[in-house]
This record gives C-alpha cells, structure tokens and sequence, in this order.
C-alpha cells in the first residue's frame, strides 16, 4: 500500500517526504510486531537489546557506558533498563572493583537460555519483513539505509 493510501492524505507528497513518512511508518510496524513477539517473555524490545549488548561480552562485565553507547534506541533509560532485568534474575549488577562508582553488568545463564529461546522466534520474525525482498534487495535497502542515515554536517 502506497504511502500517501496509508495515511489518507490527498495531499501530493515530495520523494523525500515519503521517504522519511515511510521509514517512520514501517519502524512502527517492525516494532509492534516485535513488541507482540517479546510480549509472553515479559520483555522489552530495550530490555532484549540490554541483554544481547551483555551476552556480545562473552562473559566480560559492561558498565553503563558501554550498554548505552551500543543500544540501538540511544535514548533508553538503561538505569531502569538493568533493574527490570535485575528483577528477572537475567542479568547480575556489582560494583566495579577499580572504580567503586562504575556499576558492572553481566548476563545470567537464566539470560542467556532466555536469549538462545527467542533466538528462532526473532529470527522468523525478521524473515516475515524479508519474504517481499530477495537477497538483492535486501542488500540494496541496507546500503540505501545507510546512506541515507548519515548526515554531512
């Protein structure tokens, strides 16, 4: 469905305009599909992403820092993030012992069996959005993605 049908708007759109509409549209669809995937785990799209980011340390701690530095969403409360996941016994938090005001956090194995269960799930739920696009395509998009995210300054 065209974008312009999507939003009922009688108005002509400029290319880039339905651009930014249907990069904004299609993230909300991924995310409400990936919400009700994450859904019966009592779990975040944050939160999975708090845990990934940790299970990447292969088995080193992550300060708080580091977590925020590589979430996707950069404006998560990743305070609150590790606590909710404190509360689930998926993750363990201690002081740092160079620096007693860094927090260090390391996922539990509770964590990572949670992580190697959704694994098939989230992956069928990324190629439910790829069944429209072949290899190409999907390469292509990537690279278009890209290009268009970065900004000359």
């Amino acid at each position: 469905m065209k974008i312009e049908e999507l939003i009922q708007s009688s108005v002509t759109l400029s290319d880039t305009k339905r651009v930014i509409l249907n990069l904004m549209v299609t993230q909300n669809v991924v995310a409400e599909k990936f919400y009700e995937v994450l859904k019966p785990y009592d779990l975040s799209g944050e939160q999975y992403n708090v845990l990934r980011i940790l299970r990447g340390q292969k088995g080193k701690p992550a300060n708080m820092c580091v977590i925020q530095e590589r979430m996707v969403t950069k404006n998560s409360n990743t305070t609150r993030l590790i606590d909710k996941l404190l509360l689930k016994d998926l993750v363990t938090r201690n002081v740092c012992p160079d620096n007693r005001r860094k927090m260090e956090v390391l996922i539990t194995d509770k964590g990572l069996a949670l992580l190697e269960e959704l694994e098939p799930i989230v992956l069928a739920h990324e190629q439910l959005f790829a069944q429209n696009l072949n290899q190409e395509e999907i390469i292509q998009l990537n690279d278009l993605l890209e290009k268009f995210r970065t900004l000359n300054m």
